[in-house]
């Protein structure tokens, strides 16, 4: 699938979160990633939540929506401790 994203989304995450979406998009391709529907937080688009690990090797929330083929990355944060403990659990 083709990753795409908008730059100045990009820029304000790194800024606010310290994960850019380079290393997000990375996470997404962990082969043990978790991902769930998000419906709380958009009535107009499905939206997704993925919890994977980066090429850097950081657990990271990665928030997307899913469109033909292409995954549009709307933000990336660190996992908390919280979502830390359940992607371990399995």
């Amino acid at each position: 699938m083709k990753i795409e994203w908008d730059p100045k989304k990009a820029k304000s995450n790194l800024k606010k979160h310290e994960v850019s979406f380079e290393e997000a998009a990375t996470a997404l391709n962990d082969p043990m990633a978790a991902t769930g529907a998000d419906p709380d937080h958009s009535i107009t688009e499905d939206r997704y939540v993925t919890f994977g690990v980066s090429e850097k090797g950081r657990l990271v929330v990665v928030s997307h929506t899913e469109k033909d083929e292409t995954i549009r990355i709307i933000s990336a944060r660190k996992a908390s401790k919280g979502e830390r403990e359940l992607y371990e659990e399995g």
